[in-house]
């Protein structure tokens, strides 16, 4: 079953994965927050609100870092591999915005039709 996780669903998808979040000195509060997209190198504007992050090398090659927190190079996105799952840390779907990162929901549409990510 595909799976989409935003937020305490990016650290949830973790957990389950026997990984390990961490607290951020100060978490991650309002707009305006630079994340990079691994894949395309394009920095996205998000606008986010936690205070733990995902430790990635605690999922020990289950997931493949998407996303990078340009502040402080926090894990802010993961996909699952072999399997059809992602996540962002960074809320994608905030209104009234920023709209960045929209082209996340395409992608879940394309895994619950059955395309590989």
């Amino acid at each position: 079953m595909p799976i989409f996780g935003i937020c305490l669903g990016h650290q949830l998808l973790s957990r389950s994965l026997g990984g390990h979040t961490f607290k951020l000195p100060f978490g991650h509060h309002g707009g305006n927050h630079p994340v990079r997209h691994e894949a395309t190198g394009h920095v996205e504007i998000t606008s986010q609100n936690h205070n733990f992050c995902v430790e990635p090398d605690s999922l020990g090659g289950k997931v493949q870092v998407t996303h990078l927190n340009l502040n402080d190079f926090t894990n802010e996105g993961m996909k699952v591999i072999g399997a059809p799952a992602f996540s962002v840390q960074y809320h994608p779907e905030a209104g009234p915005g920023p709209h960045d990162s929209r082209y996340l929901f395409g992608m879940f549409a394309d895994l619950m039709a059955g395309e590989a990510l």
